[in-house]
């Protein structure tokens, strides 16, 4: 993760402190969905930074319904928060709730919470529309003196959006999934690394790269790491990687070859000019 300056650290470990019990006294009194928006405003504004009256809307309308929050930056709309009372489950239902209204807006980052459980879903602009929860904070489990608890709250920080440290993050985390790992080892590039490491073991057996996916497949990965929605994005991801690199590397190899300066051709200065034949003959 993007390293936290110290001034947001600081303001996220105070946020911690403060407001850990006054989210246990809200959930003992089973507060309704009114006051918990008003914790999460004052949370948002606190513990990540953001402006409460210039940054922060409520009751943000789409289409004859309302958006419990939504952050502006620069005017423009970034994220939408939708608020369930603090006694409330989250459900998957409020989640659909929550990426409906953030895909009618265009928007790619949504929050749903309670005030005490945060999960961050980035948006997949599919038919139908789908989501992936990228961040999930148990707020009364941070401990202010963990540095892992901090880096994970300032994802979601007006300075760490600014960075784009939730979008790095997210990146990493899809490039680390069991999904594009899978297609990883699957690729022919990674099949051929292995084919040489195998006859290298075993010189005098015969192996070649089909017969190694279908160990693999059959095997040793999982099904459900092959298949699926998030495989074939995965294996669509690396075989655009692939394209680039190669339409890249034939780009520079023609630039190269083009630059290449033309033989010079040979200089006369210091050979003596031959003597004209009729000149030669008399001689």
């Amino acid at each position: 993760m993007a390293s936290v300056p110290k001034k947001v650290a600081d303001r996220i470990v105070a946020g911690i402190k403060r407001y850990q019990p006054i989210l246990v006294a809200a959930k003992a009194r089973d507060v309704g969905e009114t006051d918990t928006v008003t914790i999460v405003k004052d949370m948002l504004a606190d513990v990540f930074g953001y402006d409460k009256y210039s940054e922060l809307t409520s009751e943000f309308a789409i289409r004859g319904t309302y958006c419990d929050l939504a952050i502006k930056l620069d005017g423009k709309l970034s994220t939408l928060n939708e608020v369930k009372a603090i006694g409330i489950e989250l459900k998957e239902a409020h989640v659909k709730q929550a990426v409906d209204y953030a895909a009618n807006q265009g928007v790619d980052w949504v929050l749903l919470t309670n005030g005490i459980r945060w999960c961050v879903y980035h948006v997949i602009f599919t038919r139908p529309i789908a989501q992936e929860l990228v961040v999930d904070i148990d707020f009364l489990s941070l401990n202010p003196k963990s540095e892992s608890d901090i880096e994970t709250l300032y994802l979601w920080c007006k300075e760490g959006w600014q960075r784009s440290a939730l979008g790095d993050f997210h990146t990493q985390k899809q490039a680390l999934s069991r999904f594009f790992l899978g297609a990883m080892v699957l690729s022919d590039p990674v099949l051929e690394v292995v084919r040489r490491e195998l006859r290298r073991v075993s010189p005098d057996v015969r192996i070649d790269v089909e017969q190694i996916r279908t160990v693999l497949m059959d095997e040793v990965l999982k099904r459900e790491v092959m298949e699926g929605e998030k495989a074939e994005e995965a294996r669509k991801k690396i075989s655009r990687s692939a394209g680039k690199s190669l339409r890249a590397t034939a780009v520079k190899e023609s630039s190269t070859e083009h630059a290449q300066p033309e033989a010079p051709a040979p200089s006369t200065d210091s050979v003596p000019p031959e003597a004209p034949l009729d000149a030669q003959a008399n001689g």
